[in-house]
């Protein structure tokens, strides 16, 4: 693995670090030996290609990924603490057809009252709160089904900020999202990382983005490949390589 000039030591802010990290599924080694360190309150990106493991090494971050190595996380006097983790899963999808609105989403995810009850007051303001630190109040009474792919990231974006996490885990949010959109939602989560001093690790294919947003670029080819700022990881030998580039960068 190839580390550029952005790997730096601690010292007393939190940090998430992957070390050595290999993960099999049957036979075949999805990962081996990679490498991650993200600071606090930092933006940091997987890309690769398909099937390299970007997915693998965030689910292996989750738990819901047997892996031998370290993840570990550490807060200045709580080393030990098991940090809040908020996730936005990959592309999910909902029947247009069915009538669950954004209020009742939360209401299932939140809350053990059913939600064919409806929602009492207070939960419906508990909502309505969630939504506006995404700036999307307005979607609480909008069938999930029928939201556009920007709306449904935003919505899902509320739901993985209640609590407020420290290390927010995003797979593809930019997937299904149009340009316009995608600027907004880089914007709203540059704004969500400063507002609350959290980690953004997401991964993507839509490297336009990098330069502007992201503090930090981990390149995946079943390892950490390199990592750097965005400049110089998309710029290097190993980015050309990996996606069979003829010189120049992006």
């Amino acid at each position: 693995m190839k580390e550029l000039s952005h790997d730096r030591d601690c010292g007393q802010s939190c940090c998430l670090r992957v070390e050595k990290l290999s993960v099999k599924i049957g036979n075949d080694e999805i990962l081996k030996n990679a490498e991650l360190h993200v600071h606090c309150g930092e933006l940091a990106a997987l890309i690769g290609p398909n099937g390299a493991g970007k997915s693998t090494l965030l689910k292996a971050i989750l738990g819901q990924r047997d892996y031998t190595g370290v993840i570990a996380f550490s807060q200045p006097g709580q080393r030990s603490k098991k940090p809040r983790i908020g996730y936005v899963p990959q592309s999910p999808s909902f029947d247009p057809s069915e009538p669950i609105s954004v209020a009742d989403l939360f209401a299932c995810c939140m809350s053990r009252r059913p939600a064919f009850l409806g929602l009492s007051k207070s939960m419906r303001q508990t909502v309505k709160t969630c939504l506006q630190r995404v700036h999307g109040e307005d979607l609480i009474d909008k069938r999930v089904g029928t939201l556009s792919g920007g709306e449904l990231q935003r919505v899902l974006l509320a739901l993985a900020l209640e609590p407020i996490p420290n290390i927010l885990i995003l797979d593809e949010p930019l997937s299904g999202v149009d340009v316009e959109g995608m600027n907004a939602l880089m914007d709203m989560l540059d704004e969500i990382r400063k507002t609350y001093d959290l980690s953004i690790l997401m991964t993507t294919h839509d490297f336009s983005m990098l330069p502007r947003y992201a503090d930090q670029v981990a390149l995946i080819d079943h390892t950490v490949v390199c990592k750097g700022t965005p400049q110089e990881v998309l710029s290097s030998e190993a980015f050309r390589r990996t996606f069979h580039m003829q010189g120049g960068s992006l």
